[in-house]
C-alpha cells in the first residue's frame, strides 16, 4: 500500500510543473497579442488622423473649385454711401448705379472713393479692395540701385553740385530752408546734347540718396485711351507721396511736354491732356512736400513754356559738351580702369574735341577691342588713335546718312 502511494507522487509533481509553464507561456502569448493590439490601435489612430487630414483639403479643392467657377466679380468705385444697405457706385465702363451693400462690410470702410467688387448679375457691393496703381507705375520704382557715384561724372562738377543743392538738399536738411524762409525748388530739369551724361547723372542720385527713387520714360505715359496717361500720372505722383521722401526721374519729358498747337490730332489732343495733368501735379493745390522731380531732355526747344516757368521746374541745369579739362576728366575716369601704357593724355584730349561724354567713352571701349584683337592685354597709344578715327567716322557716316537703305550699303 505504501509502495502505491510512493509511485503516485512524482506524477502529481510534473502535473503541476506543466501547469506553471502553460500560464508562463499564456502570459507571453497574451503580452505579445496586447503588443500587437497597442500597434493596432495606433495604427488606425494615425490613419483616422490622415484620413481626416485628407477630408479637410477634399473640403478646401472642392471650395477652391466652387470659386473659380463662380461668375466673375466687376472692379467699380463708390461715389456716394444712402445709407449703410445701399449706395451709388461707378462700374468700370462709367456707368452709374445705386446697388445693395453687403451688410458684413465694415460701414466706416466705405467711403467715397473706395474701390470695390461689385456682384456680375445684381451689382451688389460683395467685398472691399486695397488701392492699386496701375502696373507700369509700380514697376517704376527702384529697388536695386545702380552703382555708380558721382565722382564716376567727370567734368560736371558745377553741374552736380547745383542738382544736389536743389534735390538732396531740402530732402536731407529741410529745417535749413524753414530757417531762410524760403520754399525749396521742386525740380530739376537736365537739358543738354544726346551723350552728355543726364541719364548717368540720374543714376547717380538714385545710387547716393537714401529716399525712395521713382523713374519714369516720359513715352511711357502716352497712352492710346482717353484719360489713360492723365490717370497714370496722377497715380505716379500718388505713388510718390505714399513712399516720400521720394525722388521722381522723367527722362525724355519732350514725348509729353511738346508745346500745345491748335490744330492737332485726336493722339495729340491726349498727349496734351498728360502734360496737363502733369503741369497740376508740378504745381497745384496737392503739394509735393517730401518729393522732388528730375526731368532730362535733349530738345529743350519744343518743351511748353508753361513747363519751363519757375514754380515747376526751379532750376533749369544745362550739361553742355565736355571742354577740354572735362574731356580729359572724363577719360582719365575710363582709362584708370584699363590696363594701358605710355598714354599721352594731352595730345588724346586734343584729338577728342567736340567729343560727348558717350563718344569718349565709346573711344575707350575701341582701343580696349584694338588691344584685344592684336592678342595683347595692355593698350597702347596707337590704339587710342586708331579708336579716335573709328569714333569720328562713325559720327561723320551716322550724320550724313539720308536714306535708311544707305544702312545696308
Amino acid at each position: 500500500m505504501t509502495s502505491d502511494v510512493e509511485a503516485i507522487k512524482p506524477s502529481g509533481g510534473s502535473d503541476e510543473n506543466r501547469s506553471d509553464e502553460d500560464i508562463i507561456q499564456l502570459e507571453k502569448d497574451f503580452r505579445i497579442l496586447h503588443d500587437q493590439a497597442q500597434k493596432l490601435i495606433t495604427e488606425r489612430v494615425s490613419l483616422e488622423s490622415d484620413i481626416n487630414k485628407l477630408k479637410k483639403r477634399t473640403a478646401r479643392l472642392d471650395e477652391e473649385i466652387r470659386l473659380l467657377k463662380s461668375p466673375p466679380l466687376i472692379i467699380g468705385h463708390i461715389q456716394d454711401l444712402l445709407n449703410d444697405e445701399s449706395a451709388i457706385v461707378r462700374s468700370s465702363n462709367g456707368t452709374v448705379f445705386q446697388v445693395a451693400v453687403n451688410k458684413r462690410l465694415q460701414s466706416e470702410n466705405l467711403k467715397p472713393g473706395t474701390r470695390v467688387a461689385l456682384n456680375q448679375d445684381t451689382l451688389a457691393v460683395t467685398d472691399l479692395l486695397h488701392d492699386a496703381w496701375d502696373p507700369l507705375v509700380s514697376g517704376a520704382e527702384m529697388i536695386e540701385r545702380p552703382e555708380i557715384s558721382y565722382g564716376e561724372i567727370g567734368g560736371l562738377d558745377e553741374e552736380v553740385l547745383r542738382l544736389r543743392e536743389a534735390i538732396e538738399l531740402p530732402l536731407e536738411k529741410p529745417e535749413l530752408f524753414r530757417e531762410v524762409g524760403i520754399e525749396p525748388p521742386k525740380g530739376v530739369l537736365l537739358v543738354g546734347p544726346p551723350g552728355c551724361g543726364k541719364t548717368m547723372i540720374a543714376k547717380a542720385v538714385a545710387a547716393q540718396t537714401e529716399a525712395t527713387f521713382i523713374r519714369m520714360v516720359g513715352s511711357e505715359l502716352a497712352q492710346k485711351y482717353i484719360g489713360e496717361g492723365g490717370r497714370m500720372v496722377r497715380e505716379l505722383f500718388s505713388l510718390a507721396r505714399e513712399k516720400s521722401p521720394a525722388i521722381i526721374f522723367l527722362d525724355e519729358i519732350d514725348a509729353i511736354g511738346a508745346k500745345r498747337l491748335d490744330a492737332a490730332t485726336s493722339g495729340d489732343r491726349e498727349v496734351q491732356r498728360t502734360l496737363m495733368q502733369l503741369l497740376a501735379e508740378l504745381d497745384g493745390f496737392d503739394a509735393l512736400e517730401s518729393v522732388k522731380i528730375i526731368a532730362a531732355t535733349n530738345r529743350p526747344d519744343i518743351l511748353d513754356e508753361a513747363l519751363l516757368r519757375p514754380g515747376r521746374f526751379d532750376r533749369i541745369i544745362e550739361i553742355p559738351l565736355p571742354e577740354d579739362g572735362a574731356r580729359k576728366a572724363i577719360l582719365s575716369i575710363h582709362t584708370n580702369r584699363m590696363a594701358t601704357s605710355r598714354i599721352s593724355m594731352p595730345r588724346l584730349v586734343e584729338q577728342t574735341k567736340g567729343f560727348s561724354g558717350a563718344d569718349l567713352k565709346a573711344t575707350c571701349v575701341e582701343a580696349g577691342m584694338t588691344a584685344i584683337r592684336d592678342g595683347r592685354s595692355k593698350v597702347s597709344q596707337k590704339d587710342f588713335q586708331i579708336a579716335v578715327q573709328t569714333v569720328i567716322k562713325k559720327r561723320d557716316s551716322n550724320a550724313d546718312l539720308s536714306a535708311a537703305s544707305e544702312l545696308y550699303a
